[in-house]
């Protein structure tokens, strides 16, 4: 079996990653970097030219950015079950999560706001708009692909729980019973305990 290893630092997105690791249950290896330096050495960029984590390595694959190691485990361990029979909200709400749900929330935490008549011209539109579009999804259906859980409710859903957390995502009653959903599931608090035991440690 190929060997998994996940790159990572327990104060970045790499806590979706290792959610997303914990739920696939398969064994893997952990390397933590740290920012500004084995993040941007030359042993890690060869890897990530960016520098940026999560990372992940299975094999000789080499898969970055959050979404994309969410789907591609997803169907490399379909016995996971976290690739849901709809394949075309999995992807749509995976792409939001990736576009416009991280550009919107960025972008808004560091003060910049597309004017009302430049909207049109902003994949996200604003904020609103997002957190808008998600609250109808989740009033029509339980998960963000349909009736089950699944790997986008992994990668959307931490950016939820995040918002709601550090109020960056306005909060409202649909959003907090999704992620009270979620939150509990075992995967979710094998992977908090893990990062946060290395929070504590260093």
């Amino acid at each position: 079996m190929d060997k998994l290893t996940l790159y990572t630092n327990p104060m970045s997105r790499g806590r979706i990653a290792r959610w997303m690791m914990e739920e696939i249950g398969r064994p893997y290896e952990t390397v933590v970097l740290e920012y500004g330096t084995t993040m941007k050495a030359p042993a890690y960029l060869a890897i990530n030219p960016m520098g940026k984590v999560p990372a992940l390595t299975h094999g000789a694959r080499v898969v970055t950015e959050g979404a994309a190691i969410c789907t591609y485990l997803a169907d490399a361990f379909p016995e996971a079950g976290l690739m849901p029979p709809d394949r075309a909200a999995f992807y749509r709400w995976m792409f939001f999560g990736a576009g416009p749900l991280e550009q919107a929330v960025v972008n808004t935490s560091f003060g910049w706001q597309v004017p009302p008549e430049h909207r049109g011209r902003a994949g996200y539109g604003g904020l609103d708009d997002v957190v808008a579009t998600l609250t109808a999804r989740l009033d029509a259906s339980p998960f963000l692909a349909g009736d089950v859980f699944s790997a986008v409710d992994v990668y959307v859903g931490a950016q939820i729980g995040w918002g709601l957390q550090f109020k960056t995502i306005p909060a409202n009653d649909t959003l907090a019973a999704y992620w009270d959903r979620i939150k509990t599931r075992p995967a979710h608090l094998r992977a908090s305990d893990l990062d946060n035991a290395l929070i504590k440690k260093g």
